[in-house]
This record gives C-alpha cells, structure tokens and sequence, in this order.
C-alpha cells in the first residue's frame, strides 16, 4: 500500500510560531468553504476566504461553528469511506 502525498500549508501562532500543517481536507458547506489541517496530532478547522482572487485562512472562534461543520464532515467521511490503497 502506498500512502498518499498531502499538500502542507505553514500556519505563524498568536506568538509568531510557524508550523506546517498537512491539508486533510477541503470542502464547502453553507456556502463558506472549509480547510481541515492536521500536524502531530493537532487538528485544526478553518474556513477559507477569498478577497480579490487571494485565498487566506480564518480560524473558527465560535465553538458551535466548528462543532457543526465538524459534525457534518464526520457524517459525509462515513458515508462515502475513502479507499484504502491509491493508485
């Protein structure tokens, strides 16, 4: 089985820290579009934005935000399992 490539994204902290996040997932839910980003463990949910043809990451400050579109991901992720084995 080969493991798949992740596209990585570098995210800077609250106190200037950069760290290089694998992109899990992206997807669109009420019509906001979403990242999933994983690093050592860490996950994080953000939503993607868009300004005159620029793409840039918000993080998620209301929890029952975050829980939902979680939530909602998890369902989709279990009805429709990803293969085990790439091509």
């Amino acid at each position: 089985m080969r493991s798949r490539e992740r596209d990585l994204i570098t995210i800077e902290d609250e106190k200037g820290i950069e760290k290089q996040y694998a992109v899990e997932a992206l997807f669109d839910m009420k019509n906001q579009n979403y990242a999933l980003l994983q690093w050592n463990g860490e996950a994080l949910l953000m939503r993607v934005e868009d300004e005159k043809g620029e793409q840039y990451l918000v993080g998620l400050n209301d929890p029952g935000e975050r829980d939902s579109i979680l939530d909602a991901y998890q369902i989709a992720v279990e009805a429709t399992p990803a293969d085990e084995e790439f091509p």
